[in-house]
């Protein structure tokens, strides 16, 4: 698990849009995750600890009413050498572009693109049928689309 940490940290951090609730998903997800240890270490524990985070922040949205959030602070996982403030603005911009979809666009799109799952995976992590993934995904892509070229900010060929 000490080898996906920051994978696991990265997903949090798509998946809520806010680094100190970033923290809290991961840490509640690997608290889960260590407490049935001996139940999933055979099977793929990566997938327990996805669904782990999943629901954390599907059951924060629910307790909290949602309100779009944006991002200030910055994000601590950019390499050296590159243009700090294009990433920092680049993801800034994505950010703020994924908070403005549904919940489960949002969910969709972070697992598809960010945690590389098949339609078939996504539908099993999130609990929805495939055909739903697909329509969800094709809207959520549209809405991105929508809003980073309004934001300015290059669209992704393959979105």
């Amino acid at each position: 698990m000490e080898a996906n940490a920051h994978r696991i940290r990265a997903l949090a951090q798509w998946l809520s849009g806010d680094p100190d609730r970033a923290a809290d998903l991961a840490q509640s997800a690997l608290e889960r995750t260590y407490a049935r240890w001996g139940r999933i270490q055979s099977g793929d524990p990566m997938a327990y600890v996805r669904k782990a985070l999943l629901n954390q922040q599907r059951d924060w949205w629910r307790r909290r009413q949602h309100r779009p959030e944006w991002p200030t602070a910055e994000v601590p996982d950019v390499r050296s050498g590159e243009d700090h403030a294009a990433s920092h603005a680049q993801r800034d911009v994505m950010l703020a572009a994924l908070g403005r979809l549904t919940r489960r666009e949002r969910q969709v799109l972070v697992l598809r693109y960010y945690a590389d799952l098949s339609d078939a995976q996504i539908a099993a992590e999130i609990g929805v049928a495939v055909g739903t993934v697909k329509s969800t995904s094709a809207r959520g892509l549209r809405k991105m689309r929508v809003l980073l070229g309004s934001a300015g900010a290059p669209v992704p060929a393959d979105w």
